[in-house]
Formats: C-alpha cells, sequence, structure tokens
C-alpha cells in the first residue's frame, strides 16, 4: 500500500493529505471552499477558517485521505456504530473503529475506502479505479457513507468495538466485528462477513467463490 501523505500547517490545526488514498469525492472542496481548493497551490489553508469546521469537513472524508491535529490536543472521536457501505458502482466505505490487514496491519483508521472493483493499483485500498470498470448497481441508492446512521437503520444489538477487515491473498475482504453492512437493499446488522474484492460476485456485495474462476490477484504480500 503506497502513501503520498502532504501536510498543512496552520494557527489552530495542521492538516494532512494523502494523496494515494483520494478519490476525489470532493466533499472537502465543496463544503469548504475558502479551505480546501483545488486550484490554489496550496491547495489547503487550513487557517482560512475556524478549527472546528475545518476539522468537521476533514471527518466527511470518507477515505480517510484527509487528517487533522488540533493544537489544541483534540481529535477525532471514534464513530459509535461501525458501518460498511457499498456504494453503487463504487467502493466499499469503512467507518468506525477499524483496523486493515493485508498480511499484517497496514492500517487503522476511522475513515477507509476499500477497493471492491478489483483493479486498483493501491490495492486493499480504492484508488477510483472503479469509474472505468465497475457496475454493481442496484435497484436504489446506497446512504451517505459520511453521515451516521439514523434512527431506522440503528439495530437493538450493539455495532461498535474493534473491527477487523482481512484483505485475504487472492480473495475476499473477511469482516470481523460488529458493524452495519449498508447496500441498495437496505442495512443489516453482522458479525462477520466475505465481501466481494474481485468486482465480478454475482452475489454483491458478499464473495460468492467467483475469485477463483476469474484469475484474481491481489498486492503483493498479501
Amino acid at each position: 500500500m503506497e502513501e503520498d501523505v502532504h501536510e498543512y500547517e496552520g494557527r489552530a490545526l495542521t492538516v494532512s493529505y494523502d494523496a494515494t488514498r483520494c478519490i476525489h469525492v470532493r466533499g472537502c472542496v465543496e463544503g469548504l471552499p475558502a479551505v480546501f481548493d483545488a486550484d490554489r497551490r496550496p491547495w489547503v489553508d487550513p487557517d482560512a477558517a475556524g478549527a472546528d469546521a475545518v476539522a468537521e469537513v476533514v471527518e466527511r472524508c470518507p477515505t480517510g485521505a484527509l487528517q487533522y491535529e488540533r493544537a489544541d490536543g483534540r481529535g477525532e472521536a471514534t464513530p459509535p456504530v461501525n458501518t460498511v457501505t457499498a456504494t453503487s458502482d463504487g467502493p466499499l466505505y469503512v467507518r468506525g473503529d477499524v483496523t486493515v490487514r493485508a498480511g499484517e496491519t497496514v492500517l487503522a483508521d476511522t475513515r477507509v475506502g476499500l477497493c471492491r472493483c478489483g483493479h486498483s493499483g493501491n490495492k486493499p485500498l480504492c484508488d477510483n479505479s472503479h469509474a472505468r470498470v465497475f457496475d454493481a448497481a442496484g435497484a436504489g441508492e446506497t446512504p451517505d457513507p459520511t453521515a451516521p446512521p439514523d434512527a431506522e437503520e440503528r439495530p437493538d444489538e450493539p455495532a461498535d468495538g474493534p473491527l477487523t477487515v482481512t484483505a485475504t491473498r487472492n480473495g475476499p475482504f473477511r469482516l470481523e466485528g460488529q458493524f452495519l453492512l449498508r447496500t441498495v437493499d437496505g442495512v443489516e446488522h453482522r458479525e462477520s462477513a466475505a465481501l466481494c474484492r474481485c468486482g465480478s460476485s454475482g452475489n454483491k456485495p458478499f464473495c460468492d467463490g467467483t475469485h477463483a474462476e476469474v484469475g484474481f490477484t491481489t498486492a503483493e504480500g498479501e
């Protein structure tokens, strides 16, 4: 997994940006254009808005490409509910107390975007390759991955605590822990799942073994 991290220091907080995790959702430039301006260099000006406003927009970045460190020591809270959103024709967005493993721990974060089209050059993370190759549309729209579950989505069972996502070698993502799985078909509480990452399952978002038939290969080291 590659990294390309840039830091933008302000008086109240420092914003960091990992270009390899960005898939240009544009929530930052649309949410706070005075701070995030893709046509300006440097493109991030942390002092152009209050620290609370900047932190709020950063926390909406669904892939975790944007992070912040505040001078007052306040940090991003772990979401109280783990959610996994299989977006229509797009990645798996995972939010919560998340650890991603691929042979070893490669990432621990509250916001992650994972490839499920099989074509990312930065597996297991999404790099926007789905935009040219992936078709997983369903009969509806998936929930906003940056929004917390509403009252109707909340289950009676807990959906917090550690959530481990293991990117198996030449196979699916295996998830262990309490979480809500959000798809075009609705929301369900899960404690485990095997989710397709080759892009070819006939039962998306779940794995159906098709990865073996299509010769899916994963990144070195998985």
